[in-house]
């Protein structure tokens, strides 16, 4: 089975970038490199850290703000559970969500599981598509979503259409250029129909 092994971000000010991955704890796994072509509006995607619990949404949020994260949406409370939304310096997003709306014991800044959520103009396609490169769908709702396994410790891909990945992060769906975006994938290296970059990188072994 295919999957996501790393990603990177490509930014024109990567200590800052960087200042926030090492915020949150997740540099072994999203990396930073200087550079990145022009990019105008929605990128297409948001990274989503999942949670236990709210307060660990709440450290969570408050370490990437003092890092230099900028809140676009406030931590608070939904019918799904409980989240917030925060853009790093280099334009990324990244989504803090927790299904439970109680906290069950300390809170600390620590995550689950991290999900890549990629906007894409033909979920179906796409789906198609990857299966092909190796990839094994586990979850699948029509042209609305679909979720791929991923290796211990890895990272979690879904799709959604890109009017409805923009509407979870309150951006327009308008946008142009480079996602500014780096996939690391153990498949062979591609480029998808919606323009992400994928590239080749052996799983890490512990």
């Amino acid at each position: 089975m295919s999957s996501i092994t790393s990603l990177t971000l490509e930014s024109t000010d990567p200590p800052a970038t960087a200042a926030v991955c090492d915020a949150l704890g997740v540099s072994e796994r999203i990396g930073v490199r200087a550079g990145g072509a022009p990019s105008q509006g929605f990128r297409g995607y948001s990274i989503s850290l999942v949670t236990a619990q709210p307060g660990n949404v709440d450290a969570l949020v408050s370490a990437a703000v003092d890092a230099g994260a900028r809140v676009l949406k406030p931590a608070e409370k939904s019918f799904w559970g409980y989240g917030a939304i925060l853009e790093s310096p280099d334009g990324a997003i990244w989504k803090f969500a927790s299904s439970a709306k109680k906290d069950t014991g300390p809170a600390a800044p620590a995550f689950d599981e991290i999900v890549l959520l990629l906007g894409v103009a033909d979920v179906k396609a796409s789906k198609r598509s990857y299966v092909e490169h190796g990839f094994e769908a586990t979850r699948s709702f029509g042209g609305k979503y679909a979720e791929f396994g991923s290796a211990s410790g890895g990272i979690t891909l879904a799709l959604y259409p890109r009017k409805s990945a923009a509407k979870e992060v309150g951006r327009s769906p308008e946008g142009s250029g480079s996602h500014r975006l780096a996939i690391g994938t153990d498949a062979d290296p591609f480029t998808d129909a919606d323009g992400y970059e994928w590239e080749a990188v052996p799983q890490r072994v512990a």
